[in-house]
């Protein structure tokens, strides 16, 4: 799709609301005449908007496998989320993509073993590249998942987790919440540290999302266990107005993270000056 199709924001129709945790929910939304607005690859991104409200750039959740629909899981914290949080099946929103570098499913991830470490909301922006490698799971080795929340209450696809990655052959996932709490025997403790705990093999291509701390430490502490950051994948999605590296709004040093982004190897992130 060329950059001024893009551009041009597609009316869709919210036909399902999935309440993930309390404050996060998942839109399905579809072209008015049924199927997708448009096709994306993992990792991409697209701005949804609400008319006179405002609009903003959220991560495609869903796989791009998935033919039917595309979905937005969205935290409500700010004015057009609160909005977003309060419409109902079957209202329109408007919906301009896709946009941004996708993850390399094809190329530097393609027949390796993959560890995705994820943080609260961080998991959303996953989903799509974790569903992608199911659907072609010929293609790729051994799979972890780490993902933790500050409560079990917040563990956003928490069913979907349990009851389909946890089926899949070669899938590993590692549940973890920050405190202990009445009705909750899996993992406590933060993330960071979990990861360290389980002591992964280094042969692998490790993808991190979630709060900017997080992501600091984790990458910290893949480095302890031997990683070197050529194998570390994370996405950014922060201050995007016009997704195609016009508007400035996203530029970190010599880089616009709509274009560039929102997908970076960490060593590329060396690179950025300190504002990161």
């Amino acid at each position: 799709m060329s950059n001024n199709e893009a551009l041009i924001p597609k009316l869709g129709v919210v036909t399902d609301i999935r309440m993930d945790t309390p404050d996060v929910k998942t839109f399905r939304v579809n072209a008015p005449e049924g199927g997708k607005l448009f096709e994306h690859m993992p990792g991409q991104c697209a701005m949804v908007s609400i008319p006179g409200v405002g609009e903003a750039m959220f991560s495609i959740t869903s796989s791009p496998t998935n033919k039917e629909y595309m979905e937005f899981s969205i935290k409500k914290c700010g004015c057009l989320t609160e909005w977003l949080h309060q419409i109902e099946v079957g209202q329109q929103i408007c919906v301009r993509g896709p946009y941004g570098r996708p993850f390399p499913v094809e190329t530097e991830f393609r027949g390796k073993d993959l560890l995705f470490v994820a943080g609260g909301i961080g998991l959303a922006p996953l989903r799509s590249v974790i569903n992608y490698v199911r659907y072609y799971r010929e293609n790729y080795g051994k799979v972890d998942i780490v993902y933790g929340s500050r409560s079990a209450a917040d563990l956003v696809d928490y069913r979907e987790i349990i009851d389909e990655w946890c089926a899949e052959k070669d899938f590993g996932v590692h549940l973890t919440i920050d405190r202990e709490q009445e009705g909750w025997d899996g993992h406590v403790g933060f993330v960071p540290n979990y990861v360290k705990e389980l002591n992964f093999p280094t042969n692998k291509v490790a993808i991190i999302c979630g709060p900017p701390i997080m992501i600091k430490f984790t990458l910290a502490g893949l480095q302890e266990l031997g990683f070197d950051k050529t194998q570390v994948y994370t996405t950014m999605e922060l201050k995007m107005k016009c997704g195609i590296g016009k508007c400035g709004r996203c530029n970190i040093g010599s880089k616009y993270v709509c274009k560039d982004g929102p997908v970076f190897r960490c060593d590329e992130l060396d690179e950025l000056p300190n504002e990161y």
